[in-house]
């Protein structure tokens, strides 16, 4: 296992800002409403040659309006149980408060080495308010602004001495995953529920209330040894119904998500049906040429084969420019073909990875030819279409040399994009297919 430092604090004194700046991403969401995060979130940055995990975590005492404070107090007290250090991070323009007291109590019990993080600390000139934060019993305070980019060195140089010796950390742990895995979807359709049953833990927060999931959440897990990455997403709701910032972060970060992951499982709720949302989330797919598996989860409320051929039918009349996408059917709170799924994924995966040679292209493409000419261009001349090459994989990228790229039609692409899914390793996975001027196309290798 990596060493762990886990960010905790009371609500509203920069846990996230100070995560996003010290993985330099946005990947929590930095709201001044109190309570926005929720889950742990994990992600893995180098300290001088060390590779660590840092860990955000929600706001100590909060009152949760929705009624998951428990769980969400439930993900912190993981967090400090996994700790190999914890930057307890305060705000020093506030000053000391009861709340503080009460999370230094709590972190007294994790036992782990304490970092007394002042935040907010945005000129040297509030350097001075920090010193009030020593009566919590964790040595002076180390001042820091997430904001202004103040002191990130000295707290870098103050963790190292913290963590576990070098030789405790498992090298493999440190590996990139195998496949990263989006799951993407409407509110309630049990993604985390999903995620859950992969890491066989409550490691996402789970309720019946809308909303419940607000950050991308990363989760490792493994299958058969294998280290796999799922990116759980937030529900996402109508644009009409979007009626605050934490919906608008929403959007974005599924459709970032969507954009990190190398398959993405868009999940649908078998008594509910097909909305407007799923086939705006359907088209960031189609438009990022990601593979995906169509997830139907709530399976448990159904029976019988019948009633798969007619959700199959519904998704395949839905969405009829992803007919190559595969189905699954799952009871997520029962593990029932999740290890399936995933099964499937991973091979969508490897279809999108495969590379196809030059002269095997080829052939199909003049058999696709022979078949099927493309229509002549303006002026009446024919089209030819010389030679294909693939230039990419993730997706499979071909380049078609044309006499008159401009001249052919839409249709007659989707014409040779279907047949090469069809006579290619491609058969559940998009391709981008490019048409060149012969002399470009003789350069893109």
């Amino acid at each position: 296992m990596l060493p762990q430092i886990v960010i905790v604090g009371r609500p509203n004194v920069g846990k996230s800002s100070l995560f996003n700046w010290l993985i330099e991403k946005r990947i929590a969401i930095e709201d001044p409403t109190a309570g926005v995060t929720r889950d742990r979130l994990v992600q893995r940055i180098e300290l001088a040659g060390r590779v660590v995990e840092l860990v955000d975590t929600g706001g100590m005492g909060f009152d949760d309006p929705d009624g998951l404070s428990a769980q969400i107090d439930a993900q912190i007290e993981s967090g400090l149980a996994a700790a190999a250090a914890i930057l307890f991070v305060v705000d020093v323009r506030s000053g000391l408060v009861p709340a503080d007291e009460e999370v230094a109590r709590r972190v007294r019990r994790a036992g782990a080495p304490v970092i007394l993080v002042a935040n907010k600390a945005d000129a040297p000139g509030l350097d001075a308010g920090a010193a009030d934060f020593a009566s919590l019993g964790f040595g002076e305070p180390l001042t820091v602004s997430a904001r202004e980019h103040r002191n990130r060195g000295l707290l870098e140089e103050a963790i190292l001495p913290l963590l576990p010796p070098p030789e405790a950390d498992d090298p493999e742990s440190a590996e990139l995953p195998e496949m990263k895995l989006a799951m993407v979807g409407r509110r309630n359709v049990g993604k985390s529920t999903f995620v859950n049953a992969l890491a066989h833990e409550e490691r996402v927060i789970t309720s019946p209330v809308a909303g419940t999931t607000r950050d991308s959440v990363d989760v490792r897990f493994e299958v058969d040894g294998k280290g796999f990455l799922a990116i759980d997403t937030p529900g996402l709701r109508r644009a009409k119904s979007r009626t605050s910032d934490i919906d608008f972060y929403a959007f974005h970060r599924a459709q970032r998500s969507i954009r990190r992951a190398d398959v993405v499982l868009l999940f649908f709720d078998a008594s509910e049906p097909i909305g407007k949302v799923d086939k705006q989330l359907a088209e960031t797919i189609t438009e990022e040429a990601k593979p995906v598996v169509f997830v139907v989860n709530k399976w448990d409320l159904y029976a019988g084969d019948v009633k798969k051929r007619e959700w199959t039918q519904y998704l395949r009349d839905t969405f009829r420019t992803m007919p190559w996408a595969p189905v699954a059917f799952v009871t997520a709170t029962k593990s029932r073909n999740v290890k399936a799924t995933i099964d499937t994924a991973q091979r969508l995966y490897r279809q999108s990875r495969t590379r196809v040679a030059t002269p095997k292209l080829n052939d199909v493409l003049r058999e696709a030819v022979d078949a099927n000419r493309p229509s002549p261009d303006g002026r009446g001349r024919p089209v030819r279409l010389y030679f294909a090459t693939q230039v990419e994989v993730g997706p499979p990228t071909i380049v078609i040399s044309a006499s008159a790229p401009r001249a052919v039609s839409e249709p007659y692409k989707r014409y040779l994009t279907g047949v090469f899914q069809k006579r290619l390793p491609f058969r559940e996975v998009p391709i981008r297919l490019l048409l060149r001027g012969k002399k470009s196309a003789d350069g893109a290798g």
